[in-house]
């Protein structure tokens, strides 16, 4: 990999304590930490992805690449740092909080002027660690490998994940806070991203009054990543306060069309790029229940629930335009365009589910049609990736017992199967509105539905795997994720099974890693 072009324009710019002192503290009034990684003795790679590689401007891997990729031994052009930020965690004011686990190495630029953050998550701790030890386990490393690249395949916008490495050295973690620590392999994630910066990061610098460099911050972002804007003044944040609702808005919506769970929505886990980021005890949707949450933090109030990810990100967005409010400067602009916030989410909704049901275009009565249909989906337990493949083969012939008897998580009784029938004969009768034919219909949903999703079973048998030395289905998992609108692997696209409704870290998942 070529490693020399990296550069740091952040901490080129922004105030930041550059003592090199790794120790957890405060650091008001600045921006960065520069500190180094911890250094593994014997590190070994999983995983390496060459396509990003390249796409990126690193180049092929290398054997003696291995230790950038767990952060030892660095040259000499790479200064670390970590970023502080503040943020709304389950709804409460946090503080200071900060990469605890994360350390940049910097920006590449690629041959085609395309920038790239590059970090490593798990290499040591920071100033920002909250007296913890900065370190990642191999089960929360290789879910943010895999979920990562699957959501960039999937077309959502997210990270991605450069490499995956074991350090060599294991990590105490009691994974579900109920008193019984284990030792853990500990690993590396590289991960990359157009940008880190955070609503969080906006947060510290409105809380602590740092008004001139909240400024700065958002001439940076505007400059560096929403070139469309060249409106001067406050009229130039309020357009990017607008950009930002507008992303966030479009990333929820591909959150609901392929039913991913965050599990962690904190305005700290918010990009102002509208990326997916920070993969934690999120899920991808097994049963429809609009109420499911994979993080048992989140229980009993389910605030992060699959239903609640539109409401809560206009919630956090409340909280972002407070931050913005010194620069903006006009309470009814941000409360106008927060209201206008979910009336653009719902429609951008509606329109996401025409595409999965094959419709060309959303028309008054949809609004009851999607109702019913969300009903019958938590009623009969239907498997939500698996009904719109099913869906897609449906006709006037169709046997509902056969069509549907393997993507429900309940029995299917006669009830049940009349009660399926019917939703059919309404969505035949919807489909006869069309203005496009059936073959531009079932070419909508294709495009809208995935065969395959990374399902939480199918990480942790990944994870088992890979705990004793063998990669074969990580291997076998990357080649589905990066063609999930195809069957590659039938034997993947199946309902979650029955044997782990109750496994610790495969149906339920913690904010430990």
């Amino acid at each position: 990999m070529n490693i020399e072009q990296i550069r740091h324009p952040f901490t080129d710019i922004f105030p930041g304590d550059l003592s090199n002192n790794p120790m957890q503290r405060n650091t008001p009034k600045v921006l960065f930490a520069t500190t180094k990684p911890a250094g593994f003795d014997a590190p070994e790679l999983i995983a390496f992805n060459e396509t990003l590689s390249e796409e990126i401007g690193l180049g092929p891997y290398k054997n003696q690449d291995l230790d950038f990729l767990v952060g030892n031994h660095l040259p000499g052009n790479v200064k670390t740092y970590a970023t502080a930020y503040a943020g709304h965690q389950f709804g409460n004011w946090a503080g200071q909080l900060g990469d605890g686990r994360a350390i940049l190495a910097g920006e590449i630029i690629n041959k085609n002027g395309r920038k790239t953050e590059i970090q490593w998550k798990g290499a040591g701790a920071t100033p920002y660690s909250r007296h913890a030890d900065g370190r990642a386990v191999l089960r929360s490393s290789v879910r943010e490998y895999l979920m990562s690249e699957a959501m960039y395949h999937l077309g959502v916008p997210t990270t991605r994940a450069l490499s995956l490495a074991l350090t060599g050295e294991d990590v105490v973690r009691d994974m579900m806070y109920n008193g019984n620590p284990q030792l853990e392999k500990g690993a590396v994630v590289i991960r990359t991203a157009e940008s880190f910066l955070r609503f969080g990061h906006f947060e510290l610098l409105s809380a602590q009054r740092e008004y001139n460099t909240l400024e700065d911050l958002a001439d940076f972002t505007i400059e560096n990543y929403y070139p469309e804007i060249t409106t001067d003044g406050i009229q130039k944040y309020k357009d990017f306060f607008e950009k930002i609702c507008t992303r966030t808005a479009d990333l929820m919506v591909e959150w609901f069309r392929v039913g991913f769970v965050h599990g962690v929505m904190n305005t700290d886990n918010m990009s102002v790029l509208g990326l997916t980021i920070d993969y934690g005890p999120y899920s991808m949707m097994d049963e429809y229940d609009l109420n499911f949450t994979p993080n048992t933090t989140d229980l009993p109030g389910r605030r992060y629930a699959f239903g609640k990810q539109g409401q809560i990100s206009q919630w956090n967005l409340w909280q972002l335009a407070n931050a913005l409010h010194p620069l903006i400067k006009d309470d009814k602009f941000l409360e106008d365009t927060l209201n206008h916030y979910g009336t653009y989410f719902w429609e951008a909704h509606d329109q996401m589910l025409c595409r999965k049901f094959g419709f060309d275009e959303l028309l008054e009565s949809d609004e009851e049609f999607f109702t019913n249909w969300q009903g019958l989906m938590q009623e009969l337990q239907l498997d939500y990736t698996l009904f719109f493949n099913q869906l897609e083969k449906l006709n006037t012939e169709s046997d509902f017992q056969s069509l549907f008897a393997d993507i429900v998580y309940i029995p299917l009784d006669n009830r049940k199967l009349k009660k399926l029938e019917d939703f059919a004969g309404k969505y035949e009768a919807r489909l006869t509105t069309n203005t496009i034919s059936r073959e531009e219909s079932l070419a909508l949903m294709k495009h809208s539905n995935p065969k395959f999703t990374l399902r939480n079973y199918l990480l942790y048998e990944c994870i088992e795997e890979i705990s004793t030395g063998k990669t074969e289905m990580l291997e076998k998992l990357t080649r589905a994720l990066e063609n999930p609108y195809e069957e590659l692997y039938p034997e993947f696209s199946v309902k979650r099974p029955s044997t782990y409704d109750d496994t610790t870290g495969c149906s339920t998942l913690s904010c430990s890693s």
